[in-house]
């Protein structure tokens, strides 16, 4: 239902009151099929919206999470022209916009092939399109981290602020009946919420050589460490480098929030009268 609303409002933003371009130079009874087609190698998501943008029965050629090379035809549709037209922009802004995310992901993915680290993704995501988006992610070979804050606990410095300090913050969540994640800064922080009993650490904003001290220091904790996560300035340039510093996992904000859409058209060719 969430995403149906959201198409819903999607198609009435664009559309409005009615498509007056279509309307006034495509017959009513026109009928059309379509084919929408990568102009780029990427990793498709989003396809199995298009039954819901349509209200018709596509046939998708492949799965979420393929990776297509350049020129292959991933959808077609018929149905009456008019509709394929007035949908067209809609189908393509989210196809293109989840694509775009779950090829991204997966370029992460493939740089830390071997290391044992698991690319996740972060709350940084398109306001209303969070689902979405972590199914693009998941597409693309990532794991989610957290929905939102209702779902995970991740003691931040502000939240340490609030509480009183790193201790103060980690005794009182660990009375829930979630896992503590604890960011922390430095090699102090990391003691504290060590001995506070986290159940993960965030590394935050720290360079390989920071992180890889960091490590050292947890899996002197033996086999019930604390896992390790990274987070902060990670790129395609550097996140191998990060991943061979030993953490379990590597979180990257720019899979959502600065993936650039996957290049894909829509083709469309008349057919006669209804």
């Amino acid at each position: 239902m969430e995403v149906e609303k959201l198409i819903r409002e999607a198609l009435a933003e664009d559309i409005g009151a009615g498509d007056i371009t279509s309307a006034a130079c495509v017959p009513a009874d026109r009928a059309a099929s379509g084919q929408f087609v990568a102009k780029q190698e990427c990793v498709v998501a989003g396809l199995d919206l298009l039954p819901l943008i349509y209200e018709l029965q596509p046939e998708i050629c492949f799965p979420n999470g393929s990776r297509v090379a350049a020129g292959s035809v991933i959808a077609r549709i018929s149905g009456p022209a008019r509709r394929l037209l007035e949908r067209e922009r809609v189908a393509l802004n989210f196809i293109q916009r989840l694509s775009g995310i779950a090829t991204l992901t997966r370029r992460f993915v493939d740089a830390v092939e071997g290391t044992g680290v698991t690319i996740l993704d972060t709350r940084k995501t398109t306001p209303g399109l969070r689902k979405l988006e972590k199914q693009a992610v998941a597409a693309g070979g990532g794991r989610n981290h957290r929905l939102g804050l209702y779902d995970a606990i991740l003691i931040k410095e502000n939240h340490v602020a609030a509480a009183g300090g790193i201790r103060a913050a980690v005794a009182a969540a660990n009375r829930g009946p979630y896992p503590v994640e604890v960011e922390v800064r430095n090699l102090e922080e990391l003691d504290e919420a060590l001995e506070a009993g986290a159940a993960r650490l965030l590394l935050d904003n720290m360079t390989p050589e920071q992180v890889r001290a960091c490590v050292q220091r947890v899996r002197q904790h033996g086999p019930a460490r604390p896992e390790v996560e990274v987070s902060g300035g990670i790129t395609l340039a550097n996140v191998r480098q990060y991943a061979l510093a030993g953490p379990d996992f590597i979180s990257v904000g720019a899979l959502t929030h600065s993936a650039p859409a996957a290049d894909i058209s829509f083709l469309l060719q008349a057919g006669p009268g209804a």
